[in-house]
């Protein structure tokens, strides 16, 4: 299968652990390559590219009014418009709005990209706040955990602070609150190597009930592409920490259509198959793996990509995972005649070579996969922990045969783990 025949998502690298997700926490330059990735997509489709913001992430929840130690003021239920039937209230963009500017500090707000419970990605609203001390950028990001009573572990389930080495953050802390949820609040940097002084922080949020509250800020009018505005972020982590614990977003996230199950809008039409969120990719695949690996870090996008840096104790590997749904229409394009066709319909196509980045010696092993559904699952690994740096090992730390088994696993087509 010809290169360029599928999408690659690490059109950058991901920030180690300071964009590093145990749920559904998205990586600034993650986010960005879903754009491409989903450019490439819509070109192979000859449709008309669905615009996901740069900023788009997919996280949490709310309640009622709060009064905010900054001097916020208390925020009421968010309006709500009933779909058709017995469908769960739709909360509008105009709600994400309104709940974000009642909860930040005294300022002003201007919102970029807004997204309510009735679109197709999970609810989002990013802008550009300025405490008059110098514009900023601030995004908060819900979504939902789906799980029965009692089977969410917070704790397991929120960002993990990283161990070990790590040169992006500067501080980075998770507790655990009285109702149950567990929060980590961090303060780090866009890029690893510092430049241009583009801080990033936020808070990663996630209930008992399985609701998850992103929210993220940066220096800058936005978190790349704009000069930096300011020394730090608008809010402090005290700020950070009450935003995201805020019981407004757990409403909003309550209202977030079951994965699985196709949105509905409040004129009752379905949306296109749902992507599969980050969070539940990486989870999928961590229980995928081999034995006798040692995870190093992890991270997801909003949805459809998650990764793993394993160790097996001979150096550093990559481990990537592609989900797409509803690509049945493209398959002739992906699938060439090389690519083996299983007893079930389901494509199988195999890739050894050199990596796409730059990477002195590096190789990238991939299994791409096609169910009778549509449903892609495409799995990479590398002999580095990055694409764009040296090689750390001879080989991958798994084998293609590996790689086959976990792109083929039925878990992927289970809405649960």
């Amino acid at each position: 299968m010809p290169v360029h025949q599928y999408s690659d998502p690490f059109e950058e690298q991901l920030s180690t652990a300071l964009h590093a997700a145990g749920g559904t926490f998205d990586s600034p330059a993650a986010l960005v390559a879903a754009g491409r990735a989903r450019g490439d997509r819509m070109r192979l489709r000859r449709r008309t590219a669905i615009a996901g913001g740069a900023a788009g992430l997919a996280l949490v929840g709310v309640g009622g009014a709060l009064l905010v130690p900054w001097g916020g003021k208390p925020t009421p239920a968010p309006s709500s418009v009933a779909a058709s039937g017995s469908a769960k209230p739709v909360h509008s963009r105009d709600d994400m709005v309104d709940t974000l500017q009642q909860l930040l500090p005294e300022g002003e707000f201007r919102s970029t990209e807004v997204r309510g419970t009735g679109d197709k990605l999970p609810p989002l609203v990013a802008g550009v706040f300025d405490d008059g001390k110098g514009e900023g950028s601030v995004s908060v990001g819900l979504g939902r955990i789906p799980a029965d009573a009692g089977e969410i572990d917070p704790s397991t389930a929120v960002m993990p602070c990283p161990e070990g080495e790590q040169t992006v953050l500067d501080s980075c802390r998770t507790e655990l609150l009285s109702d149950g949820s567990a929060l980590t609040v961090y303060q780090g940097y866009e890029y690893p190597d510092r430049r241009e002084n583009l801080r990033s922080w936020g808070a990663d949020l996630v209930t008992p009930a399985g609701q998850h509250v992103s929210v993220s800020e940066w220096n800058a009018a936005a978190e790349k592409g704009k000069p930096v505005t300011r020394p730090e972020p608008p809010l402090t982590t005290r700020q950070l920490k009450t935003l995201a614990a805020a019981s407004e977003w757990r409403r909003i996230a309550d209202a977030i259509p079951a994965e699985g199950k196709k949105p509905v809008s409040p004129s009752g039409s379905s949306a296109r198959p749902a992507e599969m969120a980050g969070w539940l990719i990486l989870r999928k695949l961590t229980l995928l793996l081999p034995k006798g690996l040692e995870t190093v870090r992890n991270g997801s996008q909003e949805t459809g990509y998650g990764y793993l840096v394993v160790d097996d104790g001979k150096g550093a590997s990559l481990v990537q995972v592609n989900v797409q749904p509803d690509m049945s229409d493209v398959a002739d394009e992906l699938y060439g005649s090389n690519a083996e066709t299983l007893s079930d319909g389901t494509r199988v196509a195999t890739k050894q070579g050199p990596g796409e980045k730059g990477g002195a010696g590096v190789v990238m092993w991939t299994v791409d996969t096609m169910r009778k559904d549509g449903m892609r699952v495409v799995v990479s690994a590398f002999n580095a922990a990055e694409q764009d740096k040296a090689a750390t090992r001879a080989k991958p730390a798994l084998t293609i045969g590996q790689l086959r088994a976990i792109a083929l696993s039925p878990r992927w087509q289970a809405t649960e783990d």
